[in-house]
């Protein structure tokens, strides 16, 4: 009965201790875990705000919504991290150690996915700088076609027989970039063959009176005619004329079969190249 009442009291004086060295840990605990609360309650809430006011702000300087969801998202997550970074280390954890494997993590996935930053950051200073938007017809790397999307990574085209073209926005910064779709209004260039001994006078006026027909034709800038070159078998004649960006296509159209049908009508000669073989 001495040993289980000595035992007993051994047990009782364990817990005793234990229950003791607890009541101890947690009043040195309680203030650092309040602490931590009140951080990462104010500190999320922090984050929200300021992000919503930088957000805020590039909207009001008409910043594009693309770049305003990015830089908002990017702010908030980075002062999250920041906030829990700071509330690991009031609750007592070695911040410096978690800081330096969280560095190292993140140039070892830096360098595993090196190209697809570099799209984003490219995609970046697309959406920034804005050398086009969608809808604009561009051509970009060799590919022509109206841009149907700009998201971070890649823009998208698509072409006039309707095929969808993929480019990484990296491209974009290191190559040329046509945009035909920027500017109000656009020249159009056309080039026709007329034999040689043809009245170019006449010419000019029969072509003349194939432009005025058109009301998708601009009156200013002034339309352009001119003797372009001297070819093998006929004269070259240039004329250059304005129209509203949108009917560029119509216009070109346009004046390539009119223009044929008032050369017939008016008996001017558009002349194929041909070989005279004298025995």
């Amino acid at each position: 009965m001495d040993e289980m009442a000595q035992t007993v009291d051994e047990m009782s004086e364990r817990a005793e201790t234990f229950f003791d060295m607890a009541i101890d840990w947690l009043k040195d605990f309680l203030p650092h875990l309040v602490g931590a609360i009140v951080i990462l309650i104010l500190g999320m809430a922090i984050a929200g705000w300021v992000s919503n006011i930088i957000s805020k702000a590039m909207k009001k300087a008409k910043i594009s919504t693309e770049v305003v969801t990015f830089v908002h998202s990017f702010i908030k997550i980075a002062l999250k991290s920041v906030v829990v970074v700071a509330v690991i280390g009031t609750l007592g954890f070695n911040v410096a150690s978690l800081v330096t494997a969280l560095g190292a993590a993140t140039v070892a996935v830096g360098l595993a996915l090196q190209d697809t930053l570099k799209n984003i950051a490219s995609g970046l200073m697309v959406l920034i700088n804005k050398p086009f938007k969608v809808d604009d017809y561009v051509s970009i790397g060799g590919f022509e076609g109206r841009v149907t999307k700009i998201d971070i990574s890649n823009t998208h085209l698509l072409t006039t027989d309707n095929k969808e073209v993929i480019i990484p926005n990296a491209n974009l910064t290191s190559g040329n970039i046509t945009n035909y779709s920027s500017q109000e209004k656009r020249k159009v260039i056309l080039n026709y063959g007329v034999a040689y001994g043809t009245d170019i006078e006449k010419v000019k006026k029969v072509i003349d009176g194939v432009i005025a027909d058109s009301d998708k034709i601009l009156g200013e800038p002034e339309r352009f005619f001119g003797v372009g070159k001297h070819g093998d078998s006929s004269i070259e004649i240039v004329v250059k004329v304005w129209c509203k960006t949108p009917d560029y296509w119509n216009v070109y159209y346009y004046m390539q079969e009119n223009v044929l049908k008032a050369f017939e009508k008016n008996h001017i000669q558009i002349p194929f190249p041909q070989i005279d073989v004298h025995s």
